[in-house]
């Protein structure tokens, strides 16, 4: 893989899997709420099969390989990782109005210009324009791409930004659910915290948080650099609900994203265990998947064997 171009980082090249991350323990009880929830909406509809959803996840794969064989390359192990999350999450928008995908770690925004693409949001193929300096499919996402209402891309603001939406339509008495998605190296920034902190106390049950816990960051592994011990239950004391989920199991995935909320009085955290690179074999859980760029050559060999 000579001509895959990684990020220099202090911690020189980094070509070791990603460790399993541990699975934690179960959160702790809140009390119930005393604010009053808007009047709940007609319930979504179940949504897409997974055996669909399966294949709108591997096209979207192949068009962040083709966004990595372009001349700027792409967040390539980032947005494979995030990929099935993002499928399900967009099938839940997809089945109700009502709902917004807010896509905090927006480095990855190949991965979600290529779910938006095939998802049917996007009636322009981003492949074509990734990345060109006139162009709005650009590394981080903005409100010029259809379906994406915030920019993201500076760590930590998607997750505020689906707070005071989904926080408004709560106060506006009106449906609407929330799911933003975040990455576990994210979480060393300190305003998501915040956000989480503030979400519990204002009772807002229409929020979904997902964590993209691949175990990597820009500069190598998650563990090494700020360890994260005992997620789950760190968002349990925050006041959340919690899942733990398979983040490539996108059946797993939409059932989580399913239940209407407006009714709830505590926020929902969805941890999802994903592998950096997931699909491509040859950089699965390496972390010089980060940051790549690939020749046209590389790409039509990888979109063949990407699962």
């Amino acid at each position: 893989m000579s001509n895959v171009a990684t990020k220099t980082t202090r911690f020189g090249p980094v070509l070791t899997p990603f460790p399993s991350p541990a699975s934690a323990a179960s959160p702790t009880t809140a009390p119930p709420s005393v604010r009053s929830a808007p009047a709940a909406p007609a319930a979504p509809s179940a949504g897409t099969d997974p055996a669909e959803l399966r294949e709108r996840a591997l096209a979207a794969r192949r068009m962040v390989i083709d966004m990595a064989a372009t001349p700027t390359g792409c967040h390539l192990g980032g947005s494979l990782s995030v990929m099935d999350i993002l499928i399900a999450a967009l099938d839940r928008t997809a089945a109700d109005e009502n709902s917004e995908v807010v896509l905090s770690k927006g480095h990855a925004a190949a991965g979600l210009y290529a779910a938006l693409y095939v998802t049917g949001v996007l009636g322009e193929d981003p492949v074509a324009h990734y990345g060109a300096a006139t162009h709005h499919f650009t590394g981080h996402p903005g409100p010029g791409v259809e379906g994406v209402r915030f920019p993201t891309g500076s760590l930590g603001h998607g997750a505020p930004y689906a707070l005071g939406w989904a926080l408004s339509r709560r106060l506006a008495g009106a449906p609407g659910l929330a799911i933003a998605v975040l990455g576990d190296g994210e979480l060393q920034e300190g305003l998501v915290w915040e956000t989480f902190q503030v979400a519990a106390a204002q009772r807002v049950g229409n929020l979904v948080i997902v964590v993209d816990r691949n175990g990597g960051q820009n500069d190598g592994l998650v563990a090494d650099i700020s360890p994260e011990p005992q997620l789950a239950e760190r968002f349990g004391a925050f006041g959340f609900d919690v899942r733990e989920v398979d983040g490539h199991d996108v059946a797993a995935l939409r059932e989580v994203f399913e239940p209407d909320r407006s009714d709830r009085d505590r926020p929902l955290v969805v941890v999802a265990d994903t592998v950096k690179g997931k699909g491509l074999r040859p950089v699965e859980g390496k972390a010089a998947s980060h940051y790549v760029t690939i020749d046209a050559a590389r790409a039509a060999a990888w979109k063949e064997i990407v699962r």
